[in-house]
């Protein structure tokens, strides 16, 4: 579903839907991978790759947000699917998201 590279980037996969999610993303990290964010204090999700996003994958994706904050980790989501955006706007959460200008616009 996700892999985290040395730079930070979380390259995110497939669905984010209630099927595949079963809980939060910084839960999912093993400790090597969280010291490595908290170590760089930031994180790119690169969401080109995502197929299919529901509500519960909007959800992950505003708890991600809340957790890097919590641990000190600023987090960007790149290349968002045009869904979640909208999505997004429509649940009134999208000012919660640190979108990339590419794809606030959509």
């Amino acid at each position: 579903m996700f892999q985290v590279n040395h730079n930070g980037t979380v390259a995110v996969k497939g669905n984010l839907d209630r099927d595949v999610l079963n809980k939060n993303w910084w839960e999912m990290l093993d400790a090597k991978q969280r010291n490595q964010l908290i170590s760089n204090q930031r994180c790119v999700f690169d969401l080109s790759s995502v197929e299919r996003v529901d509500s519960a994958g909007l959800a992950w994706l505003v708890n991600a947000v809340r957790d890097g904050r919590k641990h000190g980790v600023a987090l960007n989501l790149n290349d968002a699917p045009a869904k979640l955006v909208k999505l997004a706007k429509i649940s009134e959460v999208d000012r919660l998201l640190p979108l990339s200008k590419s794809t606030e616009a959509v």
